[in-house]
């Protein structure tokens, strides 16, 4: 017989064989793990795995601002994902469960190998501990921006039991955290990956400006900010158009992208396990049949207000956003028309034709997600600039790169300073960033989440911890205020 042997992402197939009365055993258990090189690469293997589990997050995070509703088949069609949308969510929300339990996978999987890093030496292992280092600060990123403060156990995996007795950290003690991982990828890491899609320096660079910036260190921030901008290898393409296509992938405006392929086949009973990007199939048109497009589940469809945001000559907005009647006009496409049907779709992330899809086409788009662009890099430092009283000159400059991209001339620059700027600011975010699950954060982080319809103050910054994990703590972790 055979006995699939799992954990952290690593399978190992052990065979037993029987003859007479004689048996031989093969296991491989996680303590006698990390005897060679090879074995740490498998192990971050399993540590990146969990990226692809993200789509969950951004999806979310337009459907949960106002950008986009939640869209689907009926108001049924992913209760939790509804409830989110209506801000009438609460701790029992499978969609908000699986947030929670896929990220801190992650967290284990990368707290897994730093809990054996000093095991075995060979040339270039820091780089494979900075890259842990930076996987664990992404994947607690995601926790302390959806769930406030979260239990750390440091450079060790999470046991049964740890529920009762570890306390939620606070989101400083989170922050730090991060701070600490980041700033160690930094110092080990280069500009250029060993591979494609693998955790660079100016990735670190990137997010730790970001968690700088969600916690209003705009000093700090606009210094992290600025040296990537200064020294690092990424610039703007040239044609924003191209960025969500294929050719577009890990480009020179790249600076982390989670990636995707559609050589495995997939299913609804394990969505995390997809090598595809599941939120492309969800945000696909309903019942289409055209040219360019897959069909797909219309989730996550933009409302026209976000679309009416663009100004004219903005070539960013039939990019970011397909208005479905003016296509079918166009080609002759057919649709149908699902739950909140606007007539618009986040074009930047729906199915492409032409894609393998191996298995269900809906669930194995090979689409990476830009989980940071250089637009964003400039947009933060120019935020950070300008809340911080540094250089409204320098916020300018940063900012208008991205609108002399999005019109094509300088016609559209801004000129204001002060609060006029960080609204500039903030807007160009939404614009540029649209579809791509940062909206809601942005919102909340700047204290403007209001605008979202059913939105309470002093309880819908947070998403409450999900009702499985509060019991299991018996006591120990207390909700999120309101929930």
């Amino acid at each position: 017989m055979c006995i699939l042997l799992s954990f952290v992402g690593l399978t190992f197939l052990a065979c037993q064989e029987d003859f007479l009365d004689e048996a031989k055993t093969y296991e491989i258990d996680s303590e006698n793990y990390f005897n060679s090189e090879d074995d740490y690469y498998k192990a971050l293997i399993g540590a990146y795995d969990l990226l692809q589990a993200t789509y969950v997050n951004a999806m979310l995070g337009e459907i949960a601002s106002d950008n986009t509703l939640c869209g689907g088949e009926s108001a049924t069609d992913v209760i939790g994902f509804q409830q989110i949308d209506d801000m009438i969510h609460n701790s029992v929300n499978s969609n908000l469960k699986d947030i929670w339990s896929w990220m801190f996978a992650g967290v284990n999987r990368a707290n897994y190998i730093l809990e054996f890093k000093d095991k075995t030496d060979f040339p270039g292992k820091n780089v494979i501990i900075a890259e842990t280092r930076f996987l664990r600060a992404y994947y607690h990123f995601e926790l302390v921006k959806w769930f406030g403060g979260i239990p750390l156990k440091g450079d060790r995996r999470f046991q049964v039991g740890d529920e009762q007795t570890i306390p939620r950290a606070t989101v400083a003690e989170v922050y730090a955290s991060i701070e600490s991982d980041l700033q160690f990828a930094i110092a080990n890491l280069a500009y250029t990956a060993p591979q494609v899609g693998r955790a660079t320096k100016g990735a670190a660079q990137a997010l730790l400006g970001k968690a700088y910036l969600y916690q209003n260190k705009f000093s700090e921030a606009a210094n992290v900010l600025e040296n990537l901008i200064v020294n690092g290898p990424y610039n703007l393409v040239t044609d924003y158009s191209t960025i969500f296509e294929h050719n577009g992938e890990n480009g020179i405006e790249s600076v982390f992208e989670v990636q995707y392929s559609d050589a495995e086949g997939a299913g609804f009973d394990c969505l995390q396990c997809s090598e595809g990007n599941v939120a492309v199939g969800f945000n696909g048109i309903r019942n289409y049949s055209g040219p360019t497009f897959d069909a797909g589940f219309s989730f996550n469809v933009p409302v026209k207000a976000v679309y009416d945001a663009f100004e004219a000559g903005d070539n960013r907005r039939d990019v970011a956003i397909l208005d479905i009647v003016a296509w079918a006009a166009q080609t002759g496409a057919t649709y149908g028309t699902g739950y909140e049907h606007t007539g618009y779709f986040n074009r930047k992330y729906i199915a492409r034709k032409g894609d393998l899809n191996t298995g269900d086409a809906n669930l194995t788009n090979p689409n990476n997600y830009r989980a940071i662009r250089f637009a964003d890099v400039l947009l933060m430092a120019a935020e950070a600039l300008n809340r911080g009283n540094i250089s409204d000159v320098r916020a300018q400059q940063y900012l208008n790169r991205v609108r002399r991209r999005a019109f094509g001339n300088t016609n559209h620059d801004i000129t204001t300073t002060g609060t006029n700027l960080t609204r500039s600011i903030l807007e160009e975010r939404r614009l540029e960033l649209v579809g791509e699950g940062h909206r809601f954060f942005d919102l909340v982080r700047t204290g403007n989440g209001t605008v979202i319809s059913g939105f309470t103050p002093n309880k819908n910054e947070l998403f409450p911890i999900p009702i499985e994990e509060i019991q299991f703590s018996k006591g120990n972790w207390q909700q999120n205020q309101g929930y």
